[in-house]
């Protein structure tokens, strides 16, 4: 998978996020003082360094005010380690320093802390959301006793509250709300256990790195465990209550690997879909095997992390099939990421999952497909592939561009769907812009399929739809992009102001459009902004929520697609735990519903866009001051 990004764009802008690592690991202090050189000077070689290796993807500007510390850390063995393998260790200190600064502080000040920090999970409470999707069958769906809103009430949300992420350039993990507790993970690598009424701490973990996974709380024999993923393949089990580790594991030694589907559970397994970035990586003439990856699903025993088994999308192990023109090895077959959640089938004792394109040649039969693997043994009990040949990487001498496939591969969970009558449709939405309807209990057979997007590399549907009882919710992508010049004459590419956007509603049971929002306009002015909406759907009663890379969040009704709110999460917000944080686009994890409460997370930046750093509440009534 390539998200979102034209051919022929530095596609290593996707990993901005892998710089957000934790800031309470320091990797030495030479690299603060080099920071301060910034006032009189960048240190020698370092200007050099970053127009050649990292201004095309990296706009200096987005590093204003971040420790260089943790800049270090992502470049010296983080997520953006394989893309500075090439550098020195000199020339990466150096680099750090003059994009970053002395460290700033991340830790919350004690006024950001709830007086009464006593976490409880209540299992049996029914105002909650817990990953990505709080009912069965990824439905991101939300009944009417959980969400506790009203259409009408959604007609008058307001912000009760906001809370900032120290130093970061996006929001990426899609919290749990248990209970009266919110559990969210950051891009600088941090879990913050919150207080749903008011946003104050509870508790905080430092990971490894950025986390975009949803957060996922399980039962154990002592207690509950916090379950989660990071962008460099570690999963981990957090102490509910105090935030202590119970155990963490890597799950895929690759050095591209990372995960960015939510885990899964089921009588006492966590099921964990891999993913990697080794198609942008191999962008680099100096990644000289292209590709070696494939995509995983593992399953870990919940009370301590062993392997029950673990199933590659990719059964052959890559192996030297040719030189490229620049005379770098290619390896394959490989690819077949899984960027989403599992989709849990009791019934059928199977998971489904959705997986990616193929990175080099050869092409396989599990990419671009929805693969359906027994729970108890990780064994492929079927697969239905849509879009053959998909073979699509950065590395230009992998694949001729006569023969690059088209990079259309699944970004988003399936849906397991029951209707009425008894029937069953797994929905899945690809970036081609087609919806497809398959029949789990014949192999996958494709029983509908509706095209709802143009699609592309960056279009169609990206990061997950919504279902309730009746329809199905799609949200298009579609954005285009253009190239600007900066005032340094580095050219970038940025979204389009008019490009992509809406909204689709499909009959669940057959396909057919029941109406289409059309995208709205609001980015006159704005740079960097884009009507289109790849982020994930959240559907209850009544009501579907769709974020846009605009920075909007909006409530559709689900009769007729009309809007009934609209929030603009742009600009500054004054945050409950005193850091400086503003709203950027939404994408990635969509808003939860629980409680009478609304969660959205803002700031994203993969290709340029508008970054942001907040975790916003919002309820009908923000009320007076709530005890701390």
């Amino acid at each position: 998978m390539l998200p979102m990004f034209p051919r022929g764009v530095c596609t290593a802008v996707l990993l901005v996020s892998a710089l957000l690592v934790s800031g309470w690991l320091t990797p030495g202090a030479d690299v603060a003082a080099q920071a301060g050189q910034r006032a009189t000077g960048a240190p020698t070689g370092a200007d050099a360094v970053y127009r050649a290796q990292c201004s095309q993807c990296h706009a200096r500007e987005l590093f204003a005010g971040m420790p260089a510390r943790r800049i270090l850390r992502a470049v010296e063995s983080g997520i953006m380690a394989p893309f500075a393998a090439n550098l020195s260790r000199a020339e990466r200190e150096a680099v750090s320093g003059y994009l970053g600064t002395a460290d700033a502080g991340s830790e919350p000040p004690p006024s950001a802390f709830c007086s009464d920090r006593t976490v409880t999970v209540n299992d049996a409470s029914a105002s909650s959301w817990n990953g990505w999707s709080q009912t069965a069958g990824n439905l991101r769906f939300q009944t009417a006793q959980g969400a506790n809103l009203s259409v009408e009430q959604v007609r008058s949300l307001k912000l009760q509250w906001a809370f900032g992420f120290p130093h970061d350039l996006a929001s990426s993990s899609q919290p749990a709300v248990i209970d009266g507790q919110v559990f969210v993970g950051s891009d600088g690598g941090v879990v913050y256990a919150l207080r749903a009424e008011t946003g104050c701490i509870q508790w905080t973990f430092g990971a490894r790195a950025p986390i975009r996974t949803a957060i996922l709380v399980a039962a154990t024999e002592s207690g509950h465990a916090v379950l989660f993923g990071d962008q460099t393949a570690w999963f981990y089990a957090l102490d509910a209550k105090t935030g202590r580790l119970l155990w963490n594991r890597e799950i895929d030694d690759h050095p591209t690997a990372r995960i960015t589907g939510s885990p899964v559970t089921h009588e006492g397994v966590v099921f964990v879909p891999v993913a990697s970035l080794e198609e942008q990586a191999s962008m680099k003439p100096d990644y000289r095997e292209c590709c070696t990856f494939r995509g995983s699903v593992a399953a870990l025993r919940l009370q301590d992390g062993t392997v029950v088994w673990k199933s590659y999308m990719i059964p052959e192990t890559p192996r030297r099939v040719g030189t490229g023109k620049d005379g770098r090895a290619i390896w394959g077959p490989s690819g077949a990421g899984i960027w989403s959640a599992p989709t849990l089938d009791p019934k059928r004792g199977v998971i489904y999952v959705t997986t990616g394109n193929n990175y080099s040649p050869p092409a396989t039969p599990m990419s671009d497909a929805i693969v359906a693997l027994e729970m108890k043994t990780g064994a492929v009990a079927w697969t239905r592939q849509v879009t053959a040949g998909d073979v699509f990487s950065g590395c230009g001498t992998c694949v001729d561009e006569g023969g690059r496939g088209p990079d259309h591969d699944f970004a988003s969970s399936a849906i397991l769907f029951s209707s009425a009558d008894g029937r069953d449709v797994l929905i899945a939405g690809q970036k081609s812009g087609i919806v497809y309807g398959f029949d789990p209990d014949r192999k996958g057979e494709i029983v509908w399929q509706t095209r709802v997007a143009q699609g592309s590399s960056h279009g169609g549907v990206q990061y997950g739809m919504a279902a309730d009882g009746e329809q199905v919710y799609a949200p298009v992508a579609d954005g285009g992009f253009a190239r600007l010049e900066d005032a340094d004459g580095t050219r970038r590419a940025l979204l389009e102001p008019e490009g992509g956007g809406g909204l689709a509603a499909l009959n669940a049971r057959d396909g057919t459009l029941v109406w289409r929002a059309e995208p709205a306009r609001a980015c006159a002015g704005v740079r960097a902004c884009s009507p289109a909406q790849l982020g994930a759907a959240t559907a209850i009663p009544g009501v579907v929520f769709s974020g846009a890379m605009d920075g909007h969040i909006r409530a559709y009704s689900t009769d007729n697609g009309i809007v009934i709110w609209d929030f603009d999460t742009l600009g500054e917000h004054a945050t409950v735990n005193g850091i400086a944080a503003r709203g950027g686009a939404l994408n990635g994890n969509g808003p939860i519903v629980a409680g009478g409460m609304v969660f959205v997370n803002s700031g994203y930046n993969h290709f340029n866009s508008m970054t942001g750093n907040v975790l916003l509440a919002f309820r009908p009534d923000a009320g007076g001051d709530a005890p701390r």
